[in-house]
C-alpha cells in the first residue's frame, strides 16, 4: 500500500468541509415511503431461505439517533426482499446461548457501550444491581464468549456504525470483527470509493463510489492486521480535522471477513438517516445482509498487507 506522511493542521478546517451535524429526521410516511421506493424489490441472488436476524439496538452509551430509522429500513428491506424475518431485540437475554441458535445472523444496530471500558455487556449486566463486579465480569465475559461462538459456528454479524465498539476493548472480539474503533473527526462530506469495483458486494454503486455527509471513522487493535477484505475505502487526504498525524493514505471503513464458518459484514456508514435514502446504499445493505446469511458467495479472503 502506498504510504504518505499527512499532517492536517487545525487552523485549516473549515466550517463549510465539516462539522456539517445533520438534523434528525422524523420517521412518519412521508419518509418511510421514500425509503421503500429506493429499496430493492427484490435479493440481488436467490435465497435458499427466509432467514432470521436479531436486530439488536440496545446503547448504553452515545445513543445515535439513526438507531431506530435503521431498524425501519431493515423491515422494508426484508419486507420487499422477502428473504428475511427481522426480530427487535433490547434485552440482554437475546445473547444466551439458546436464543442466538434461533437466528440465522444478528445486526448490531449501533449499540454502542459506555466509554472508557465500552463493555456493552458489562454495561446491560450492570443494571442488575444485585450483581457485584467480579460477578458482571465472569457474566460478560460469558455472553462475549456466546456471541463469538455463535459466529464461529457459522452465524452472521453485521455491524452498524457505532456498534463496532460494543467490545471495543477486547483483543479477541476485535479479531473476530475486524477492528475496533480509535476516534473519528467530526462530521463532513465523504466520498467513499471501492477498492475493487467487480466486487459481487460492491456492485450497486456502479463504479461511482457513495458521497454522503458523515462522520470519518477510525480504527484501532486488529484493524492493523487487515485480516479482512476491504469493500469502500476514504482517503485521509480528502479528510479535514484529524487530531494526529496519519500515515497510511486510505482508511477502509467497510469490509467482510470469515470467522470460523460465519461471516461478518461492517459498515462505519452511516451515522445519519439521510444516507439511507440513497438506493445505491440499501442495494449494498441487503447484498451484505445475503453475505451474512451465506446466500451470497463471495471473496472473502484477507487482503495482502504491503
Amino acid at each position: 500500500m502506498k504510504c504518505i506522511i499527512l499532517f492536517v493542521c487545525g487552523c485549516a478546517c473549515s466550517v463549510f468541509s465539516w462539522g456539517q451535524n445533520l438534523d434528525p429526521i422524523k420517521i412518519n410516511e412521508v419518509w418511510l415511503s421514500h425509503i421503500e421506493a429506493n429499496a430493492p424489490s427484490a435479493t440481488r441472488v436467490p435465497f435458499h431461505k427466509k432467514s432470521k436476524i436479531l436486530v439488536f439496538s440496545k446503547a448504553t452509551g452515545f445513543d445515535h439517533w439513526v438507531i431506530p430509522h435503521n431498524i425501519e429500513m431493515l423491515k422494508i428491506l426484508a419486507k420487499k426482499s422477502g428473504a428475511f424475518e427481522m426480530y427487535i431485540g433490547y434485552d440482554l437475554a437475546n445473547f444466551d446461548k439458546k436464543s442466538l441458535k434461533s437466528y440465522d445472523a444478528v445486526i448490531l444496530n449501533n449499540s454502542n457501550p459506555n466509554g472508557p471500558n465500552r463493555n456493552l455487556f458489562a454495561d446491560l449486566l450492570q443494571q442488575n444491581t444485585t450483581l457485584d463486579a467480579q460477578e458482571i465480569k465472569n457474566k460478560a465475559d460469558a455472553y462475549e464468549a456466546n456471541l463469538m461462538h455463535y459466529v464461529k459456528k457459522g452465524g452472521g454479524l453485521f455491524i452498524l456504525h457505532g456498534a463496532i465498539t460494543v467490545q471495543n476493548n477486547s483483543k479477541k472480539f476485535s479479531e473476530m470483527t475486524g477492528g475496533s474503533f480509535d476516534y473519528h473527526p467530526k462530521q463532513q462530506q465523504i466520498h467513499l470509493k471501492e477498492v475493487d469495483k467487480k466486487h459481487p458486494l460492491v456492485q450497486a454503486f456502479n463504479g461511482e463510489g457513495f458521497s454522503h455527509i458523515d462522520e470519518p471513522y477510525f480504527f484501532k487493535n486488529a484493524y492493523a492486521d487487515y485480516n479482512f477484505r476491504p469493500l469502500l475505502y476514504m482517503t485521509v487526504a480528502d479528510l479535514q480535522g484529524l487530531k494526529r498525524k496519519v500515515v497510511e493514505e486510505i482508511v477502509y471503513v467497510s469490509w467482510i471477513k470469515k470467522y470460523g464458518k460465519g461471516r461478518v459484514f461492517y459498515s462505519a456508514p452511516s451515522h445519519n438517516a439521510q444516507s439511507l435514502e440513497n438506493a445505491p446504499f440499501l442495494q449494498f445493505l441487503l447484498d451484505g445482509l445475503q453475505y451474512v446469511v451465506g446466500d451470497l458467495k463471495c471473496d472473502d479472503s484477507p487482503i495482502e498487507k504491503k
